[in-house]
């Protein structure tokens, strides 16, 4: 049985945010859209905001960093963010979030919370600073890598070994290319600092499988560029019969990787919500 929890609040382009409780301790990876969006969908899941031990910041886009000032109005979180990247805030005078930032300006950080450790790692973005974690309790370990140009020996060191994976899977090379974004926009995506697509995930996928990992949940599924169908389908075909748990995170509701209860399907109910977009 698992001693730990992973769910992803929500994921893409809108906002991103995943819940992770393990050794008693409740944390967040990143607080994108509104304060009141990311506090509707914690209390779907049974968690208050004031619960929260505390906030680990990827990066300082804002898909990942918006709901970070009101929530800190209303709660003391500690956030833990790059010290480049908390220069966004520079101009705010907001005394109640500066209050709450834990600085670093090291991308190899640590935090030790009664026994959990968080390890931040350096990942290819094109933002002024930009990290994954790999948090470990009791032996087991778990890591959240997304926004990742490509896949780098850093990337590799932190994730193995991990039994659960929260990873990028953003889009698929041909819609992109024949998508309607410009194409400088286009050329950012497919960057060495822009999103991992779909081929390159099933291939990191495929060695964290060959590597003890168990569970992945892929994430930051471009809505323009990307469906559901086609991420989950080329990680399943990479990684064949190895039994892993593979689910894909959605942009409208929380979806649980570990913990939350009996594993939905993606062609069940829940894929046809974060389908919902393309139905309309």
């Amino acid at each position: 049985m698992n001693n730990y929890k992973i769910c992803c609040l929500y994921s893409g382009s809108k906002g991103n945010s995943t819940y992770i409780e393990i050794g008693g301790k409740k944390i967040l990876i990143d607080a994108g859209k509104s304060a009141k969006a990311l506090c509707t969908a914690l209390d779907s899941i049974g968690v208050a905001p004031c619960q929260l031990d505390a906030i680990f910041v990827t990066h300082e886009h804002t898909d990942h960093i918006s709901a970070l000032q009101t929530l800190s109005h209303k709660n003391s979180i500690p956030i833990h963010i790059m010290l480049s990247s908390a220069r966004k805030f520079q101009g705010l005078c907001d005394e109640r979030l500066c209050a709450c930032l834990c600085m670093h300006d090291k991308s190899d950080y640590t935090v030790e919370l009664d026994g959990v450790t968080i390890r931040a790692f350096p990942t290819p973005h094109d933002s002024r600073a930009s990290v994954g974690y790999r948090i470990e309790h009791d032996g087991v370990a778990v890591a959240y890598a997304t926004d990742i140009g490509h896949i780098t020996d850093e990337i590799k060191d932190a994730l193995i070994g991990c039994e659960s994976v929260v990873l990028e899977s953003n889009h698929d090379t041909e819609m992109l290319l024949f998508g309607p974004y410009p194409v400088e926009l286009k050329e950012r995506i497919a960057s060495r600092y822009g999103h991992l697509s779909n081929r390159e995930c099933a291939e990191m996928a495929t060695y964290l499988c060959e590597n003890g990992t168990k569970n992945i949940l892929l994430a930051h599924l471009s809505e323009e560029n990307n469906t559901p169908a086609l991420a989950y389908n080329e990680t399943l075909s990479a990684v064949g019969s190895m039994g892993i748990n593979l689910r894909v995170a959605s942009q409208y509701s929380p979806v649980w990787l570990v913990g939350g209860g009996e594993t939905v399907e993606y062609e069940d109910e829940f894929f046809k919500l974060w389908c919902k977009k393309e139905g309309d």
